[in-house]
C-alpha cells in the first residue's frame, strides 16, 4: 500500500513539474481562446505550486481544480481518455446544478433541438399509442413515409427489424422508429380482419408537424387544437381559424381552444396567437433579479379578440401554453377549463457555441398580466374538471415536483416537494366529434355546453353597443 502511494506521489509530482514548465500568460484583460484559456489555468497552477488553499481563495478556485482533475485524468485513469468528451460531460455537470431546464447541447442535441421547434424530425411520420401493451397506430402524418407506405389507422406495430415492442415503453419504440434519413426500417404489423402479419419497409425521410388542426363543432362553435408553439404555429393559427368561419354560411360564434398536453415551445408565436385573443393590454413580463425586464402587449382588434372563448388545459400544458392561458384568465376573456397546469415559469434563452453547440440557460421568469408568477404554481383554472379515470391514467409530476426547480418567487407558495400523484387520464385529441356532449372527453364537453348554453346566448342578447368591436 505504501509503494502504491509512493508511486502515486511520484507520478503527481512529475504531473505538476510538468505543469510547472507551461508558460504563465500575461495580461489579465488579454482575450483568449479556450485553450489558451486551459493554459491560463496550468499557469495558475505554477503560481501555487501546492495544493495548500490560500487564506483568501482565488474565485478561481474551482476552475483550476478543474484543471487538476483533467490533468490527473488524462496522465492515470487506467485506459486512455478523450478530452473533448470528460471536458463535455464537466460543462454539462456544471450547467445541470442550476436548475432542470438549463442545459448544454452538444451540437447533435442542439440540431435534434431546433427541428423540434420547427415541427421537423426524421423518421417515418406516424401517430402511435400503447393500447393493452400493444403499440397502436393513431394516423400516419399527411405527406409522411408512413402514409405512402400504406399504414393505417388501427395497424398494431409488433416488430421493428426484428425488436419485439410487445410490453415495451412507448419512449423506447419512438426511438426505434426514428433514424437517420434515408435509411429503411421493416415493421410487422397485424392488422383489424386480416389473418396473417403484414411485412412493411420504410425509408425514414424530414417529416414536418402541423402543430394546429380544427374543426366546426355543432353550434357553430370553432374547436382548435395547438400541440405546442413551433415556427409557424401563428400561421397556422390563422389558416385554421379562416378555414373554421368559411366551413358554413353561419357565422363563428365561439371557440375552444385546447392547450392539453401542449409543452409550450417558442414564446413568441405563443405571444403572436395571445395577441389575436386579446383586444389589447399585457400577454406577460418578464423579469430577473427583482426587476421587470420586459412587457410584451397586446394590439387591439385581434383575429378572434371578438369570440366568446373557451381554453382547456390539463396537468401536462406548459411554459408558452400557460402564457396564453394566464393572458386570457388576467383579463376575464374566456374561460379556463380543466386541471392545474404544469408551472413552469422560467424562460429559457439560447446562446449558440462556435463549434455548433449551444447553452440553454434560464435567465428569467414569466408573469401574467396581474403580476401572477408562474413557475412552480401554473395556472389554476376557473372550472376544474377531472377527466375521471380509466384505469390507466397517469400519475403526472408537476414543475415544483422536480428535484432542482426553482421555487416561485411568491414568498406564500409553499411547493410540496412530494409527488402531486393527480391520476387523470390524459386526453389526446383526435377525431373530436361535432356534439361532444356526453362523448367520453369530460373537460370539452363541458366547455362546449357552457359556451353554448351560457355565454354565447348572453352575448347575443347583449345590446350591440355592448359588444366589443371587431
Amino acid at each position: 500500500m505504501a509503494y502504491a502511494a509512493g508511486m502515486f506521489h511520484r507520478a503527481i509530482s512529475q504531473n505538476l513539474a510538468q505543469l510547472r514548465r507551461v508558460p504563465r500568460l500575461a495580461g489579465a484583460h488579454r482575450q483568449v481562446t479556450i485553450f489558451s484559456m486551459m493554459s491560463f489555468l496550468f499557469g495558475i497552477l505554477v503560481a501555487g505550486g501546492t495544493y495548500a488553499v490560500p487564506a483568501k481563495q482565488s474565485p478561481y478556485h474551482a476552475v483550476e481544480q478543474l484543471a487538476r482533475v483533467l490533468v490527473l485524468v488524462e496522465n492515470h485513469y487506467v485506459q486512455p481518455v478523450d478530452r473533448t468528451k470528460i471536458l463535455e460531460g464537466a460543462i454539462k455537470g456544471m450547467v445541470a446544478e442550476l436548475d432542470p431546464h438549463s442545459a448544454y447541447l452538444p451540437p447533435k442535441e442542439y440540431d435534434e433541438f431546433r427541428n423540434d421547434t420547427e415541427g421537423r424530425f426524421v423518421g417515418i411520420g406516424v401517430e402511435v399509442d400503447a393500447r393493452d401493451g400493444l403499440i397502436t397506430v393513431i394516423k400516419p402524418i399527411e405527406g409522411s413515409p408512413a402514409e405512402h407506405a400504406g399504414l393505417r389507422p388501427g395497424d398494431q406495430v409488433i416488430a421493428i427489424d426484428g425488436w419485439s415492442t410487445q410490453g415495451k415503453p412507448l419512449d423506447h419504440v419512438v426511438r426505434r422508429i426514428r433514424g437517420e434519413r434515408g435509411t429503411s426500417l421493416r415493421l410487422h404489423i397485424r392488422r383489424p380482419g386480416v389473418d396473417k402479419p403484414l411485412e412493411v419497409l420504410i425509408v425514414r425521410g424530414e417529416v414536418h408537424v402541423r402543430s394546429v388542426i380544427g374543426k366546426r363543432l355543432d353550434g357553430d362553435v370553432g374547436y382548435v387544437n395547438i400541440k405546442q408553439f413551433q415556427r409557424g404555429t401563428h400561421a397556422e393559427f390563422l389558416e385554421v381559424l379562416g378555414n373554421l368561419r368559411l366551413a358554413k354560411d353561419a357565422p363563428l360564434e365561439g371557440i375552444i381552444l385546447d392547450l392539453r398536453t401542449n409543452p409550450g415551445g417558442l414564446v413568441h408565436e405563443s405571444a403572436l396567437v395571445a395577441d389575436e385573443l386579446l383586444d389589447g393590454g399585457i400577454i406577460f413580463s418578464t423579469r430577473a433579479r427583482g426587476r421587470v425586464l420586459d412587457e410584451v402587449t397586446a394590439s387591439s382588434g385581434g383575429a378572434a379578440s371578438e369570440l366568446p372563448l373557451a381554453i382547456l388545459v390539463n396537468e401536462l400544458t406548459a411554459s408558452a401554453a400557460e402564457l396564453v392561458a394566464g393572458a386570457v384568465q388576467d383579463h376575464d376573456r374566456g374561460l379556463v377549463v380543466g386541471a392545474k397546469t404544469f408551472g413552469k415559469g422560467s424562460v429559457q434563452s439560447i446562446v449558440e457555441l462556435p463549434d455548433g453547440a449551444a447553452l440553454k440557460l434560464t435567465t428569467t421568469l414569466y408573469y401574467t398580466p396581474r403580476g401572477r408568477t408562474i413557475q412552480a404554481q401554473g395556472i389554476a383554472p376557473g372550472i376544474v374538471v377531472r377527466q375521471p379515470g380509466s384505469g390507466d391514467g397517469l400519475p403526472i409530476t408537476r414543475e415544483q415536483d422536480i428535484e432542482g426547480h426553482l421555487p416561485s418567487p411568491d414568498e406564500r407558495a409553499r411547493p410540496s416537494g412530494k409527488p402531486t400523484a393527480t391520476t387523470t387520464e390524459i386526453v389526446v385529441p383526435r377525431d373530436v366529434p361535432t356534439n361532444p356532449v356526453g362523448r367520453g372527453d369530460l373537460a370539452l364537453s363541458v366547455a362546449y355546453q357552457v359556451l353554448v348554453s351560457d355565454v354565447i346566448p348572453q352575448r347575443k342578447r347583449r345590446p350591440r353597443s355592448q359588444l366589443p368591436s371587431p
